[in-house]
């Protein structure tokens, strides 16, 4: 789907692909409800984020205390992992742009 990650620019517009970057509903100036994420995204794609997300909240830590902390806030659980799944893309396009291995620096912060 991603043809070696040249199909899309940035990771922006495959989180559009996948179905997890959010768009603001507005008409005009008034911006009315919360935002959504388009339905018509790769069902295929979305799913297995979904999943790399599942696991990903329970055994990064740092995504884990993501998670945890904005749960605490009171803010909806799939609307975090939507978050955590746009995270995930975000860290997989750094890398193959890069051209170098992911380097956890949560281990190295005091």
């Amino acid at each position: 789907a991603t043809r070696g990650f040249t199909a899309f620019d940035n990771a922006r517009k495959f989180a559009c692909y996948a179905g997890t970057a959010p768009f603001e509903y507005s008409s005009g100036s008034s911006i009315k409800g919360r935002t959504k994420v388009n339905h018509m995204a790769d069902k295929k794609m979305k799913s297995i984020l979904q999943m790399c997300a599942l696991v990903a909240v329970k055994h990064d830590p740092q995504l884990k205390e993501y998670y945890e902390r904005k749960k605490g806030e009171g803010k909806n659980a799939m609307l975090v992992l939507n978050n955590v799944k746009c995270k995930i893309i975000g860290r997989v396009f750094s890398v193959i742009n890069r051209q170098t291995p992911y380097i956890n620096t949560y281990k190295f912060a005091c």
